[in-house]
């Protein structure tokens, strides 16, 4: 029987995909597992073969081997033991793509202890939300978010510089995890919630295996690939699609780090000869309105992207200048990857614009209000089968006469822009706290750019003016993260409200789609 990675065809992944197929992939089983070793430890032969490869924004190219980050996680382990830190207790980072990170990340899932990433922009009113939620024992963070983080109470903050890390070199280089599947080794927090505080989505050791489903058939990543994932590693998607998929097979990858360039992703993509891409909508678009990628020469077989859908122009930028389609693959951190585009299958056909089909093992449906099925073309909201019911996914969607997917819009009120996900309601919150802020509204309005931006209606007695855009904005941005604040506020008397006077967002998105239809 050929291993998964040695099959590519869509007829192949309906005939042969299936969890014992997965877990053949690995060194663990059901019973004993560990995310670490199979990402890091079991790849590190002493080559010094590339794990990853980070772009920073600055120009420089960082490669770290497998050997090194082994090396190092193993370091970091027995520091955390020689703290006391025990099983269970969690170790969060706020560090941007580097050796540290890796070593955190890897390092506490061997000694049993919970990896909690956390992204790097977020102001202190969304990181003290996230330590009050999952109470780490540590936060590992760099010298200039330390002080931030160190204002909250109780938290152990410890500065990861040079010292620090030249300090884990007394330590020994090797160590040996010893886990079960089943326990946990990350805690993922979405990039926004429709809570106020947001609830970690925790991962088992076994959500590795899981994972592979959309390793194999939602980027497409097979040995001998050159990897690219420029998303964020404390995200959903960065870490899980662009990190420990690639390295659970082995895989060289790569990642993005500082501020987002999208000529600078160019080059790296370029000079590193990448094969394989996996991006947000936004790092396509934002590739496409640079308009320099002519200047540069692409080796890409296969790319993917999620988040949003993509639209028509950065669709026929992609097949221009990067010669290969842009597969969707649909899912959130809550369910994981569920529908898909089969990248490099020769046998299946990328419908632009499209969701894909399910995931090997997965069943939706499109469903009626009634939860009768929709026919195709009819929009109804998007189900998927889990523990012998039907589950909402909270968007809407259609299928065409193939049984093909397409994405029709958000069913909740959250917001996806740029492919992060915010909540209206945590971005209304933290504006009501300003002073001058009477009422607020916040929806995704349409954005050609990011595909929605965060728009806020502000009811408000002081006069209206550009400087008091830019004091809400700021304020925002320091409360909560540097992407989560409202690129558009619009000051009004009042706000639309349902008979039972809750704020009738809906109207106002109507309102916004009416202005983009009359200026078209």
């Amino acid at each position: 029987m050929p291993r998964l990675t040695d099959l590519s065809s869509y007829a192949d992944a309906q005939a042969h995909a299936s969890m014992d197929g997965l877990w053949e992939l690995f060194d663990g089983d059901r019973t004993a597992l560990n995310i670490a070793h199979e990402c890091i430890n079991r790849h590190a032969d002493g080559s010094g073969r590339a794990a990853v490869r980070i772009a920073h924004s600055d120009g420089r190219d960082e490669i770290l081997s497998f050997d090194t980050i082994a090396a190092g996680a193993a370091r970091f382990a027995h520091w955390l033991d020689a703290q006391g830190i025990a099983p269970g207790e969690r170790i969060a980072f706020m560090l941007e793509p580097g050796l540290a990170f890796y070593v955190c990340l890897f390092g506490a899932m061997q000694t049993g202890a919970i990896s909690v990433p956390m992204f790097t922009l977020f102001g202190p009113d969304a990181l003290r939300l996230r330590v009050d939620d999952c109470t780490p024992s540590i936060l590992i963070a760099n010298a200039e978010k330390a002080e931030m983080a160190r204002a909250i109470p109780g938290l152990r903050v410890v500065v990861a510089d040079d010292d620090f890390l030249a300090a884990l070199a007394h330590y020994p280089a090797t160590y040996a995890p010893k886990t079960a599947a089943n326990d946990l080794a990350v805690f993922q927090y979405t990039s926004g919630t429709t809570r106020e505080l947001p609830e970690a989505v925790r991962h088992t050791h076994k959500a590795l295996v899981t994972l592979m489903f959309a390793a194999l058939y939602g980027t497409g990543i097979r040995p001998g690939d050159e990897f690219f994932c420029p998303s964020s590693p404390a995200w959903g998607h960065g870490l899980w699609h662009g990190t420990l998929a690639p390295l659970g097979l082995g895989v060289t990858t790569g990642t993005f780090a500082g501020r987002f360039d999208a000529v600078r992703l160019m080059r790296a993509l370029s000079e590193h000869r990448v094969t394989n891409m996996s991006a947000a909508a936004t790092h396509y678009r934002m590739m496409k309105n640079s308009e320099k990628a002519g200047k540069f020469a692409f080796h890409f077989r296969k790319l993917s992207y999620t988040g949003e859908p993509i639209d028509p122009a950065t669709l026929g930028f992609i097949d221009t200048y990067f010669k290969v389609p842009a597969c969707s693959m649909y899912g959130t951190t809550e369910i994981g990857v569920v529908l898909v585009n089969y990248p490099g299958a020769e046998d299946f056909t990328v419908k632009p614009g499209s969701l894909g089909k399910a995931v090997p093992g997965q069943k939706l449906q499109v469903q009626r209000a009634d939860g009768s099925p929709a026919a195709p073309g009819e929009t109804g909201e998007l189900m998927l089968w889990r523990r012998d019911a039907w589950e909402t996914t909270k968007d809407l969607a259609k299928i065409d006469e193939d049984g093909t997917f397409y994405h029709c819009g958000r069913a909740d009120d959250v917001i996806i822009s740029a492919g992060w996900t915010m909540s209206a309601v945590e971005i209304e919150n933290t504006l009501l706290k300003h002073a001058d802020v009477r009422e607020c509204a916040v929806i995704g309005a349409p954005d050609a750019t990011r595909g929605l931006v965060v728009k806020a209606f502000v009811v408000s007695d002081r006069a209206p003016g550009d400087p008091f855009v830019k004091e809400l904005q700021d304020f925002t941005r320091e409360r909560l993260a540097q992407h989560e604040f409202p690129r558009l506020v619009e000051f009004v008397s009042e706000l639309p409200k349902t008979p039972a006077g809750k704020v009738h967002r809906k109207i106002l998105r109507d309102r916004e789609a009416a202005k983009i239809a009359v200026a078209v």
